[in-house]
């Protein structure tokens, strides 16, 4: 069975292809104009690579940024939106909480960067009844056919229906996107419970208008992919990796695009789990640094965590879709370097991408980024760049690092390049210490894993910061990602509103959420049975999502096995308060539960990629595996001679001293002096310092 993953990121497009003859890796730059040429480049080169015939491709799993990159450039859709006579602003209004509580210079990116402009939103009269979800005020069908006039003349073709309590009983949000679609056939209609049918107006209005307002671009996006593939003889299967870490088809990711807005990180963090369990890690740190920017994720026992709503943003909006637990900054081998307004010294969020990309790539970039300094710094061979496949000029970089850097902070270029690396470790160490440390976990028990095409050249650095145990540096650093997409399940979710007092719940009301656990279930099984799958090969979660009486927001409570009754609903309630004291280092056993949602989670295992074990050492030395040695510049300043490794020349049991680079055709692996690598059975590598 031969399947590829395509990660695209913002500087370059990974690929792995998993056949009989083995397992192969590659890298091409990514086409930022449309993605999709350089995926379908980058497919067939890995097919010539391996020997094989694109036709012999049975599946493509893609993981890919262009929903964020709309979110990011705020160039989505014009998006008109029809909502409940009363309550047009709340898109405006928010919930009324100021991004940072003292400053007096913030940005309200729901207001500056609106995904539905003011002018574009109507209210039409219709209202449903609480807690009953009856309707108290039909829908005024008039006034919805007179906002498509509106929205025909104004050239909107993406339309957002949001309606009050749509969640107790959505007749009204379906029946205006029944005259929506008789009135404008071309357009892409989104609806709030289709998205959210989960309380809270706000999230659920944002979640819906984000959908719109990236669904057009996307849903073009991944159907040309689908075309191009086809034009090129691939007639495979294609996958999309979600937010949540499964994937899913290209027409459900096409619906509901906000379901794939982390799509590219998520195949990471996947990746980063199996290489742990590979190496015998459970508690890792998975840094995941490429061109553009770098994604953290803290995965403790080998569990990946999911956001919880109330953290679920996109670009300062709120999306209530399920992602994995990751943060995100700009910080990767392209973020740009430079001296601001007031003098300061700072690197990124600002990347040079791959068009021109760093000083270094010779493509008429002149400002320094960190892949320059690294090269100033001697960790980057310009002739050894993805293999020798890319020439890198070194004169450029130290002139780039010398000119906005050393010469206006009068440091010599060396002491500017390093300056450049310690920023950017100590923004990507903030950022470990936000999704770990705050959230209650000791970086001291947990392994840093660096990867991405930049990753293993900071994961000593960052492992210092820490205090971490040690760095694992997965096989192909620099294809991690693309490699998650082939042990990644296909999974879809769907959601109901529930509100119920479950502390005092009767059977009556438990019978009401038995019904709706079977509707979620007959939903996700639906879409299964649609792609295929056997029904004795689906997997299919119920999960409870509760919350203390007077929270705001809920956490996943399990549920038990077959219908919930006054007997055996203690399971939820202790559940849910294992999770809480899990969370937040605190329960209140006594106090009153609050059922809100019911989540049905639907799956079918995929196969993994399977990594074969390298052969173990003949007991002869590494440095079989020696290349040359050059002048390095390591973090305390000082420059030594020091080797490079072929790292696929290591085996299993091996182990390399520092200073040493181990080099390969994706990614540079840093050993600093006092530290040693050792070759793991698949041929992950640890390094650690060297005891006394």
């Amino acid at each position: 069975m031969t399947r590829i993953g395509v990660d695209v990121g913002g500087t370059n497009t990974d690929l792995v292809l998993e056949c009989e003859a083995g397992i192969f890796y590659h890298k091409v730059p990514t086409t930022l104009k449309n993605q999709s040429i350089g995926v379908v480049e980058g497919v067939l080169e890995i097919c010539r690579r391996a020997g094989i015939a694109p036709q012999a491709i049975e599946t493509v799993v893609h993981g890919t940024t262009t929903a964020t990159n709309i979110t990011i450039e705020h160039n989505g859709s014009e998006c008109g939106m029809l909502t409940t006579e009363g309550f047009r602003e709340i898109l405006h209004i928010g919930r009324h909480k100021r991004p940072s509580n003292f400053s007096l210079h913030f940005d309200v990116p729901w207001q500056s960067q609106p995904l539905v402009k003011r002018r574009n939103r109507i209210a039409v009269r219709e209202r449903i009844a609480v807690p009953s979800g009856e309707i108290d005020v039909p829908l005024d069908e008039e006034a919805v056919r007179a906002a498509c006039a509106l929205f025909r003349k104004r050239g909107i073709h993406s339309v957002v229906i949001g309606f009050m309590f749509s969640f107790l009983n959505d007749a009204h949000e379906r029946r205006a996107k029944e005259i929506v679609l008789e009135e404008m056939p071309e357009a892409y209609v989104t609806l709030s419970s289709e998205v959210a049918k989960v309380i809270r107006e706000y999230e659920r209005f944002s979640t819906a208008a984000m959908n719109s307002y990236v669904g057009p671009k996307t849903a073009f996006y991944l159907r040309d992919l689908e075309a191009r593939l086809q034009s090129a003889g691939i007639h495979s299967k294609l996958r999309i990796m979600q937010s949540n870490g499964g994937v899913s088809t290209v027409d459900a990711c096409a619906r509901r695009p906000i379901h794939i807005l982390m799509s590219g990180p998520a195949g990471g963090v996947i990746g980063g789990a199996s290489e742990g369990t590979m190496a015998g890690a459970p508690n890792i740190i998975t840094v995941d640094i490429g061109g553009t920017s770098a994604d953290i994720s803290t995965i403790p026992g080998g569990a990946v965590k999911v956001m919880n709503p109330r953290d679920t943003f996109v670009s300062g909006h709120p999306v209530l879709a399920p992602m994995i637990d990751m943060v995100t900054i700009g910080a990767g081998g392209g973020s740009v370097a430079y001296i601001d307004e007031a003098g300061g010294f700072q690197v990124g969020p600002r990347s040079a991408g791959s068009e021109p990309g760093p000083a270094c790539y010779g493509r008429g970039g002149v400002e320094p980024t960190v892949t320059d300094a690294q090269v100033v710094l001697g960790r980057l061979d310009p002739d050894m760049a993805l293999g020798g496949d890319l020439q890198l000029d070194a004169a450029l970089a130290r002139k780039a690092v010398e000119e906005k850097i050393a010469i206006p902070l009068g440091l010599s270029v060396t002491e500017a390049a390093l300056g450049i690396i310690r920023i950017i470790n100590n923004n990507m160490a903030l950022a470990i210490r936000s999704n770990s440390v705050a959230r209650g976990m000791d970086p001291r028990d947990f392994s840093i894993m660096p990867f991405g095409g930049a990753g293993p050249l900071h994961g000593v650095a960052l492992a210092e910061a820490m205090s971490a145990k040690d760095v694992i540096v997965p096989v192909a650093p620099g294809i991690t990602a693309a490699v998650g997409l082939l042990k990644s399940d296909l999974r879809y979710e769907h959601t109901d509103a529930v509100i119920l007092e479950l502390t005092k719940a009767g059977q009556g009301a438990l019978d009401r959420v038995n019904a709706i656990a079977a509707a979620l279930r007959e939903r996700v099984q639906g879409e299964l049975d649609a792609d295929g799958i056997a029904r004795d090969a689906q997997m299919i979660e119920i999960v409870a999502e509760c919350r203390y009486a007077g929270q705001g927001f809920e956490l996943r409570a399990e549920m038990p096995e077959g219908a919930l009754t006054e007997a055996n609903k203690a399971q939820v309630i202790e559940s849910f308060h294992a999770r809480h004291d899990l969370d937040y280092g605190y329960a209140y056993p006594k106090a009153e539960v609050e059922l809100i949602t019911l989540r049905a989670i639907g799956s079918a295992a995929a196969r993994r990629m399977e990594v074969p074990p390298i052969a173990r050492t003949d007991g002869t030395s590494p440095e079989r595996a020696r290349m040359f040695v050059r002048p390095t510049t390591f973090d305390d300043g000082r420059t030594l001679e020091t080797p490079r490794y072929d790292r696929r020349k290591l085996f299993a049991g091996d182990r390399v001293e520092g200073p040493a680079i181990l080099v390969q055709h994706d990614s540079t692996t840093l050993v600093p002096p006092g530290y040693v690598a050792e070759v793991l059975d698949y041929g992950n590598t640890r390094v650690r310092a060297l005891t006394l």
